[in-house]
């Protein structure tokens, strides 16, 4: 079941329009992305709403550098109580932009960085498509100036602020 929802969560990003993004705005990654800087765990703040993570509460994301200069990925939340969890790696493409592969899906994916914070507290990341989009922070809890700025990335980027949801983090 986890690699049918993988391989749907791949093909879904690489896919063209259909999403929560204006198309006709141009979507841009930062210039300066520092991979060691990124990794570590990260909590899903707010997303648009996708059918792979439907039911999702305490979702995380954790990156860590490997020898080859590409970042493992571990996606993980709680679906009815129980953990579900996906692993992958991330290869780093161009300024913020990220091939991502999940374990056992032969079709990569396209992760952009279009925003972090100076202290790379808060993270904004979106696909090309639009099908996909999330804000990330460091701790569970984000401060309401972060929250807004990573909104209006968002925004500026050409997604559509209405249908952004807020993830639940729930005390375990």
């Amino acid at each position: 079941m986890m690699r049918v929802l993988a391989i749907s969560f791949v093909l879904m990003l690489a896919g063209c329009g259909g999403g929560f993004r204006d198309d006709s705005v141009g979507i841009s990654s930062i210039a300066v992305f520092d991979a060691q800087k990124y990794a570590g765990l990260w909590y899903e703040v707010a997303s648009y709403p996708t059918f792979f993570q439907s039911g999702c509460t305490n979702t995380t994301a954790e990156y860590q550098v490997t020898g080859t200069g590409s970042l493992s990925v571990r996606n993980s939340c709680l679906k009815d109580g129980e953990a579900t969890v996906i692993d992958g790696s991330a290869t780093v493409s161009g300024p913020g932009r990220l091939t991502v592969r999940l374990d056992g899906v032969p079709v990569a994916a396209p992760y952009w960085v279009l925003w972090v914070d100076e202290g790379y507290r808060t993270a904004v990341v979106g696909v090309p498509s639009g099908r996909a989009g999330w804000i990330l922070n460091r701790t569970p809890d984000i401060p309401a100036d972060r929250l807004a700025a990573a909104r209006a990335v968002l925004e500026f980027n050409g997604y559509d602020l209405s249908a952004l949801q807020l993830t639940p983090q729930v005390p375990r």
